[in-house]
């Protein structure tokens, strides 16, 4: 294959002689001078093997090669100008696409009824994947298979876009009738209490204990569960004490008819992010999604927050 057959000007030079008929006209269309525009035209012939454009008389007259070239060549140019086009805004009524989103049990429970609803009311073609975990252990953000990581956001790859969401804190949640369900919750009387921890891999302890410890106090850990979700509903029905996001968990907390307090210590706050991979920074149905993903969850800051009890 000649190089000269891979110039996409030729094409664009090509698609303007033949809907002009004239060199002077498509050197005008294309704002070049019409001896450049002969010399382009030189190049085509000899790259096509065929003189495209004829005189006859004053005008000139395309070939029957160039007959049966003109639309697939005009085609081609249009398509080639759209890939080169900044993106337009989608047209969410008709737009039809599956996003995968990860994000765990509690994300999902304080705000996934809202995003469905707003998804749904502007581009009802759009479906949600939600995952706890990548799909597959080869599944990310960096391979493109997951559109949005919506959490905190650990160790991700250094190219990973982060866009800050809402700031939260733990609060403990006990069922009604349990002893720190009424009166001050001091640190004492919260560490005297029998614990329920949430942890995925199993683990028994977490951040407070050592604010425990520097207080010279220790609780009791009597389970932990692997999501938020579950360990609510062990609270519903066991003297335990849980520690949720206080934001993010209050539909389920009121939903349980639980009742939630501050925990007297200086825990640090949790911090929820959205994240994706720049492949995405300029697809405009992707940036429609995190619009959305952004409004229902800001609106988690619009709730009351639990205060500590006399």
């Amino acid at each position: 294959m000649q190089s000269v057959n891979l110039d996409l000007n030729l094409l664009v030079a090509l698609d303007a002689l033949l809907e002009e008929g004239s060199v002077t006209g498509a050197a005008s269309r294309l704002h070049v001078s019409a001896p450049a525009m002969s010399r382009t035209l030189g190049r085509i012939r000899r790259a096509l093997g065929d003189p495209i454009l004829v005189r006859a008389g004053r005008d000139m007259v395309p070939t029957p090669r160039a007959q049966t070239l003109r639309p697939r060549v005009h085609a081609l140019v249009e398509e080639a100008q759209s890939l080169l086009t900044a993106s337009e805004p989608p047209e969410l009524a008709t737009l039809v696409r599956a996003f995968t989103l990860v994000a765990h049990d509690e994300i999902v429970h304080a705000v996934g009824a809202r995003l469905l609803a707003k998804v749904h009311r502007e581009a009802p073609g759009v479906a949600l994947r939600l995952f706890a975990e990548a799909p597959t252990e080869s599944a990310g953000l960096r391979q493109g298979d997951v559109a949005l990581e919506i959490g905190v956001i650990g160790e991700a790859p250094p190219e990973t876009r982060i866009e800050q969401l809402l700031d939260d804190r733990l609060v403990g949640v006990v069922r009604p009738g349990h002893p720190l369900a009424s009166g001050r919750v001091t640190l004492r009387r919260f560490a005297a209490a029998r614990h329920l921890v949430v942890s995925r891999r199993g683990r028994l302890e977490g951040p407070v204990d050592k604010l425990l410890a520097e207080a010279g106090l220790t609780r009791t850990v009597s389970a932990s569960a692997p999501t938020f979700a579950a360990a609510l509903l062990v609270a519903r029905d066991a003297d335990v004490v849980v520690m949720v996001p206080e934001k993010l968990c209050r539909p389920a907390v009121e939903a349980l008819r639980l009742v939630a307090f501050a925990i007297p210590a200086a825990l640090p706050d949790i911090r929820i992010s959205q994240a994706w991979h720049p492949r995405f920074d300029a697809d405009s149905a992707h940036a429609w999604l995190r619009g959305c993903v952004r409004q229902v969850v800001r609106e988690q800051h619009d709730e009351p927050e639990a205060h500590e009890r006399d």
